[in-house]
């Protein structure tokens, strides 16, 4: 009979909770996105981690079970960061002001670190991360939803007839082709990044309506 694969655990092995440890663990993260930024998925392991982060390999296995693990915990440092900012996204006065925070916190996400955001994309496609990737999508479908409702959103957005719900998701994923494309290739231009999927997103909702109290 097959002997089943056994999984390797993404999850932390404890949570620090003293600032003591939890400063460890904030260095050891650091340390993995620098390796990563300087030399790439090749020169990432453990121990160089541990040596960059100046803790011995038994303490950074009494946090992470192995390399995976510290990936997806370093996956999630970078996913609450972008969460944050599309929290202060419905907070803007008007659909355009909004519009312009939701692209401002992509095009940040992948721009502001765009060699550590390139590998981190590659090791989300690799690890079972379904559970990050929706609550990232729920957040962005959140703003959207909350943006169409403003004043100077667009009458018919997106041309009439789709539901709000929809606009919603075919935007993120308009937003997230570009943004992810142009990490892909390497840009590093965040107004021009921005500029396009601006362009774009206004292009498929609609430009906001004159008139009103817009942000």
């Amino acid at each position: 009979m097959p002997v089943a694969r056994r999984r390797t655990s993404l999850k932390p092995r404890k949570i620090p909770r003293q600032e003591r440890a939890a400063d460890t663990v904030a260095a050891i993260l650091e340390a993995a996105a620098r390796i990563l930024e300087r030399h790439g998925l090749r020169g990432y392991n453990t121990n160089a981690v541990a040596e960059r982060a100046g803790v011995s390999i038994g303490s950074l296995y009494q946090y992470f079970p192995n390399k995976d693990a510290l990936t997806a915990a370093l996956i999630e440092r970078e996913t609450q960061t972008l969460l944050a900012d599309l929290a202060a996204v419905p907070a803007q006065a008007g659909y355009r002001s909004g519009i312009v925070a939701l692209v401002r916190a992509a095009t940040a996400h992948q721009l502001q670190r765009p060699a550590l955001a390139r590998l981190l994309d590659f090791e989300e496609r690799r690890l079972p991360l379904r559970e990050r990737d929706l609550r990232v999508d729920r957040a962005a479908q959140d703003c959207v939803l909350a943006l169409l409702a403003r004043p100077d959103a667009p009458a018919r957005p997106g041309g009439g007839g789709a539901a709000p719900e929809l606009l919603a998701l075919d935007t993120i994923a308009i937003v997230r082709s570009i943004v992810d494309g142009a990490g892909e290739r390497g840009e590093t231009d965040a107004a021009a990044l921005q500029a396009r999927v601006l362009r774009a997103v206004f292009g498929y909702l609609g430009a906001p309506r004159r008139g009103t109290a817009a942000g």
